[in-house]
């Protein structure tokens, strides 16, 4: 998969990172979750409101992963005050890699990963850190391979349910 471009998101591609945002949590989290909780949180997570939102926060920023021009995932990462937890200065969050399933294994959640890390280097971070579903194996060994180690639980609620996401961090050098 060497093709893969990573282009910044614009307000001007908020339809098509809407679109990507819906289809990968769906593909992701659809199997271990209500229908009705899944549909609130696809109108409410991917809202156009929102997403402009965060598309205008200067502390948040938008990727795409483009293969052969056709988006098949994205990554959000968040500085600052914009972060869901921690806020500390020194502190990179990622939010989201999300890859649409039909890629998986093909090294495109390594690349946009490899995109935070080059951000975060040009930031000084002093870490990066983020929170995955208790449930989602796949994404929990991903990150450990890249070094991270868990510190810390919080909740997420997804409609109705709370859910347990385990906080990983990555320590940089």
């Amino acid at each position: 998969m060497e093709n893969i471009e990573i282009q910044k998101i614009t307000i001007n591609d908020i339809d098509l990172l809407q679109k990507i945002g819906r289809q990968t949590f769906f593909e992701t989290f659809s199997a271990k979750n209500t229908k009705e909780n899944m549909a609130k949180y696809l109108d409410e997570g991917f809202s156009i409101e929102k997403l402009t939102t965060e598309l205008n926060d200067k502390d948040s920023e938008f990727h795409f992963a483009v293969l052969d021009n056709k988006i098949i995932g994205y990554l959000k990462l968040n500085m600052g005050q914009s972060q869901t937890e921690l806020q500390q200065d020194k502190a990179l969050e990622i939010e989201r890699i999300y890859v649409l399933q039909s890629y998986h294994g093909k090294k495109v959640g390594q690349v946009l990963y490899e995109k935070a890390m080059e951000i975060a280097k040009q930031k000084n971070a002093q870490y990066i850190w983020l929170g995955v579903w208790e449930e989602n194996p796949r994404a929990i060994r991903f990150y450990q391979k890249n070094g991270f180690v868990e510190f810390d639980k919080h909740i997420f609620k997804l409609g109705d349910d709370e859910q347990i996401d385990i906080m990983m961090k990555l320590k940089l050098k």
